[in-house]
């Protein structure tokens, strides 16, 4: 028998750090890039998010609105209709609305078996498939982080355009991407998450840590293992 341990689970961007394109064109503006932990005069902070569950879900046939009630049942929310999306807060789930009686499903909350158990939940008027190992999720922040997204996908990002819960599918720097904007900060900076799969994240993180150089970029990617 093999003495070999077992596979242990490792994000698509261990290691990635901060990028020396981010760091040099920061340094070359007299922006310094900051450490990991966020505390800098970083115009751009990216956190790379771990540990969450994430499900498609696509409505059967005829069964949209009895769908729409078992969520509403469950979740005591309405399912989004359209590119937005909604959170249940008390069970720590969102519904993003990615097109036609379909929606992703995602939680931060003991993620591993989500698909599993939402698939119990919506059963019979919902077919549900586990994504989680499938994509990578990127909260950004910070006062620059919309100049930043401007120079990557070929969508508007201004308040008046992309509100608090709007989604798009669009691409970033050629890369496939979902991104959906959550509430600002406390001191009014404006939060977005961008999801990508996996074998993408790379890319899309280089090309994240050179468009926002300009104004500091701290990244936060796992360490090696």
């Amino acid at each position: 028998m093999s003495d070999s341990p077992g596979l242990v689970p490792r994000s698509a961007l261990a290691g990635a750090g901060t990028t020396a394109e981010g760091a040099a064109a920061g340094a070359a503006r007299g922006v310094a890039p900051g450490d990991a932990s966020g505390r800098s005069e970083a115009g751009v902070r990216a956190v790379v998010r771990e540990g969450f569950g994430l499900a498609t879900v696509l409505a059967r046939r005829a069964a949209p609105d009895v769908l729409n009630q078992r969520v509403r049942e469950r979740y005591g929310l309405d399912l989004p209709q359209g590119p937005h999306r909604s959170a249940a807060a008390a069970r720590g789930v969102v519904f993003a609305g990615t097109g036609p009686g379909a929606w992703l499903a995602l939680t931060e909350q003991d993620g591993g078996d989500f698909a599993a158990r939402l698939s119990g939940e919506l059963d019979g008027v919902a077919s549900v498939s586990d994504q989680s190992d499938g994509y990578t999720l990127i909260r950004l922040s910070g006062a620059c982080v919309r100049d930043t997204l401007a120079k990557l996908v070929p969508i508007d990002v201004h308040a008046r355009a992309f509100e608090v819960g709007d989604l798009a599918s669009t691409v970033a720097a050629h890369v496939g991407v979902t991104v959906w904007r959550l509430p600002d900060e406390s001191a009014g900076a404006p939060v977005f998450e961008v999801l990508m799969f996996r074998s993408l994240a790379r890319s899309f993180w280089h090309a994240l840590a050179e468009a926002a150089g300009e104004h500091g970029f701290t990244g936060s990617a796992p360490p090696s293992r």
